[in-house]
């Protein structure tokens, strides 16, 4: 292909790396109008490799690629979590690993929480960030990176969504993104962001 333009996945099978139950719902919502047969890599017994990347985007490209070449099928992966200011950054790439072993994100958060009253913290801005890392079994990797900011509410508001969303509300909104609508949080969330750019550079032509 011409320097510069990205390759483009035109339907058939795409292999999602995550084990993450509420990360395949929601990429499948944002995947539905693309020809694509979905199937996550824990259904497949796809193991998940460590992640030892520096940032969302290398640990998304390690995910992307241990998947597609287990799988020998292009793979899509998120690595995604929440910035904290006040925390300096915290969890970050951690998002996850504070949630312990058992995956429990009420603990996460309540360590979120914590740690800003250590510290004494009034400001209470944060954002989520989402890399987004679609690899071919060739090895060749297209990557995206979408944000979205706000601020943490204490306690934890809403059902909907996984993870961090129950205390985080995006600017401009009144709600957390445990209590938004589904469609309405898929479309401004830091992984609707870092999709858009997936669709435009790879996905337009598989639209059915």
């Amino acid at each position: 292909m011409p320097a510069g333009e990205s390759r483009r996945l035109t339907g058939g099978r795409l292999v999602l790396a995550t084990h993450n139950p509420g990360k395949v719902r929601e990429i499948q919502d944002l995947l539905a109008p693309f020809n694509l047969k979905i199937t996550a890599a824990g259904t497949l017994g796809l193991p998940e490799p460590e992640e030892t990347g520096a940032t969302f985007t290398e640990n998304a490209v390690l995910k992307a690629r241990a998947a597609a070449s287990g799988s020998g099928t292009p793979t899509l992966a998120d690595d995604s979590g929440l910035v904290v200011d006040a925390l300096g950054g915290d969890p970050g790439i951690y998002s996850a690993r504070w949630a312990g072993p058992s995956k429990d994100f009420g603990a996460a958060m309540q360590k979120v929480e914590e740690a800003l009253r250590t510290r004494g913290a009034t400001d209470r801005r944060a954002h989520f960030t989402a890399a987004l890392a679609l690899a071919w079994p060739d090895g060749h990797v297209e990557t995206f990176v979408g944000r979205i900011d706000g601020s943490l509410v204490w306690p934890p508001r809403g059902t909907r969504g996984f993870g961090y969303d129950p205390m985080f509300v995006p600017n401009g909104y009144s709600e957390t993104f445990g209590e938004l609508d589904p469609s309405l949080k898929h479309s401004i969330s830091h992984r609707a962001d870092a999709f858009r750019q997936l669709v435009d550079q790879c996905l337009a032509r598989a639209r059915t």
